[in-house]
């Protein structure tokens, strides 16, 4: 039978998703899905639920777009620029819009609630799940500042924006020392990593596990352990249209990731051998002390993910707008699919006990 070009380039598709996810695409039973996500310590439970076919498992043909691995030897997935060439080649060939358009984003719900707030163009999406609600970076120092009041009217290196996960602990942290956030410490976007700090962006940083991992080794003084401060935060969490969740079939679609993903968090917490497998394979970490202190630091990584709801007042509380307070908290999270799973013992069940509810 002569292939069309639309056969053709399905099967190019095909192949692509079965390089990036593992997934065989002659089984017509799988549901087809797409997910945005990006590498850290907190999405450890999706890496591992790709890694051991736990998608496929619970029915899911799952396509994702993952960033590139910490370091070199670790698994690439197709690139957003990547994506988009594709795209243009596809509509090149046949005419036809080809778009990446995912089903589940996983992201910071903190900077998400935000977005929200302020932007005309941003739609309203809720939080299924969270794999981070608590803060517990590191602010790591250069070497000869040894505490947290010495970061007075110094540099703090964040990523890009006072929205973010590491923005968030720099408010905090100013709050905590009763300073202002403007005049009193000089909070630097782009500057959340160890060679902003040894080529001398920033005098200080909010690290996370990669970058925690990498001082140590270093011998860069650490000033805090946020994690101590017992706050809670929106952090990394699974998110979807509220219109995408009211059909039944995706909704399904929603339940069944949720069961994979638990499933990948429960292995995290169990099987400690694995991970450093996994830690080698698709981020290219393989030095065993790194990848250890990798591990430790993702033991908060919740047994039941549910949405960060103190996390979600207090972003709404420290990003307080007149557009903001529009919103209930309950406006940004549906736990119906968490709750359901929890009640009836599939959580438990990967245990073997009864898990304490999260957060």
């Amino acid at each position: 039978m002569k292939l069309t070009v639309l056969d053709k380039i399905s099967r190019s598709i095909c192949l692509l998703a079965m390089i990036s996810t593992s997934v065989s695409c002659s089984d017509r039973n799988l549901i087809s899905m797409q997910v945005d996500l990006s590498r850290s310590v907190s999405k450890l439970p999706f890496v591992i639920a790709l890694d051991q076919g736990l998608y496929e498992k619970y029915g899911l043909d799952v396509q994702v777009r993952l960033g590139p691995p910490d370091f070199d030897g670790g698994i690439r997935m197709p690139s957003k620029s990547i994506g988009a060439r594709i795209r243009r080649w596809i509509r090149f060939k046949t005419g036809r819009q080809v778009m990446w358009k995912p089903d589940i984003n996983i992201s910071g719900a903190n900077a998400e609630i935000v977005r929200i707030a302020t932007n005309a163009k941003s739609p309203l999406r809720v939080f299924l799940a969270a794999t981070d609600c608590v803060v517990r970076t590191h602010i790591v120092a250069r070497k000869d500042i040894e505490r947290l009041e010495d970061l007075k009217e110094k540099r703090l290196g964040v990523s890009s924006g006072l929205h973010g996960n590491t923005g968030f602990v720099a408010l905090l942290l100013a709050e905590r020392m009763g300073w202002d956030p403007i005049q009193d410490i000089s909070i630097m976007l782009d500057g959340n990593d160890i060679d902003a700090l040894r080529e001398g962006r920033v005098d200080a940083f909010v690290a996370n596990e990669r970058s925690y991992a990498t001082a140590l080794q270093e011998g860069f003084p650490v000033l805090a352990a946020t994690s101590t401060w017992r706050e809670p935060m929106a952090g990394n969490s699974v998110m979807v249209s509220p219109a995408w969740l009211e059909d039944p079939r995706n909704r399904e679609t929603a339940r069944r990731f949720l069961q994979a993903t638990i499933e990948g968090t429960a292995i995290f917490h169990q099987n400690r051998e694995l991970v450093m497998e996994i830690l080698a394979k698709w981020h290219g970490i393989t030095d065993r002390s790194y990848a250890e202190t990798i591990y430790d630091g993702g033991q908060w990584i919740p047994r039941k993910p549910y949405p960060c709801y103190e996390g979600i007042e207090k972003a709404m509380e420290r990003y307080d707008s007149n557009e903001m307070r529009r919103y209930k908290p309950e406006d940004f999270y549906d736990d119906s699919l968490m709750r359901e799973l929890d009640e009836s013992g599939f959580i438990d069940s990967l245990y073997g006990t009864v898990q304490p509810k999260s957060p």
